[in-house]
């Protein structure tokens, strides 16, 4: 019967690992979670933050746009992953976040490529903008 037991218990915790890895923590668990993804050999993300615009639109529609450049800085094609964009209140809480994909898949050794992102409607609780690779 404890075999039984131990058997279902190995079981069970091998399935919740296995969720955990596909589906990530779930929010509630009081653990810091990674917002963005590691990064990326060869290649080079720069959003400076002279780039960044957000303001109010004269209709009262909260606008945020930011501008940069992914470089391949490597001796072979790397492929470029989608990056997140998030934004953060002044109590440094995510309030909004969006992906972008960029207009190249992949870049050869040198090549850059722009990136030129704009959304509307975003938080007015917005003070912080962080630019990372997408998890």
């Amino acid at each position: 019967m404890w075999t039984a037991a131990a058997v279902a218990f190995a079981l069970l915790v091998a399935a919740l690992i296995g969720s955990v890895s596909v589906w990530g923590l779930p929010g509630w668990i009081p653990i810091a979670q990674a917002t963005f993804g590691a990064a990326e050999p060869d290649l080079v993300l720069e959003f400076p933050p002279e780039r960044q615009d957000r303001r109010t639109l004269p209709n009262g529609t909260e606008f945020f746009g930011a501008s940069g450049t992914v470089t391949n800085v490597g001796q072979d094609t790397r492929k470029v992953p989608s990056i997140l964009i998030v934004l953060r209140d002044g109590r440094d809480r995510i309030v909004y976040t969006w992906e972008v994909r960029p207009p190249k898949q992949a870049l050869a050794p040198g090549e850059s490529v722009t990136i030129n992102e704009a959304v509307t409607d975003v938080p007015r609780s917005a003070r912080i903008a962080e630019i990372g690779w997408k998890p």
